[in-house]
């Protein structure tokens, strides 16, 4: 849907960086859909925390151009409700997964994911393929 937001896992923006071809990502198929994109402040700590000096640069070139979302107290509330939900179906996931989906259903937007097996999991979080 051109010019609708949607927010980007951190697996999507992995994809991209290794990607000797970037044509082939997930992120430039969902770039070539029309869609606009904002990412966790979540995915910014996944991949700060697992960037190397060398690859910080290439990050922050990312960061500029896109909105990073905070996860504040309505996100938190959202986790809660969230876990408690997959806690029931003994189906729960990763902290980061869990706080990159309540950051995005706080905010009304659907998620771009490459780990569809874990954000599935999820009652009302709406995924983008």
């Amino acid at each position: 849907m051109a010019g609708q937001l949607i927010l980007a896992d951190t697996s999507v923006l992995i994809d991209y960086y290794r990607k000797t071809n970037k044509v082939n990502a997930a992120w430039i198929a969902l770039i070539d859909k029309g869609y606009d994109f904002a990412i966790s402040a979540i995915t910014k700590y996944e991949l700060c925390s697992g960037a190397t000096q060398s690859q910080m640069a290439f990050w922050e070139s990312i960061f500029v151009s896109i909105p990073i979302l905070s996860f504040d107290e309505s996100c938190v509330d959202t986790a809660v409700h969230i876990n408690a939900a997959l806690k029931k179906k003994r189906k729960q996931i990763d902290l980061a997964d869990l706080f990159i989906a309540a950051t995005a259903m706080t905010n009304h937007l659907p998620v771009a994911t490459l780990n569809k097996k874990h954000f599935d999991r999820i009652e009302g979080l709406s995924l983008v393929a």
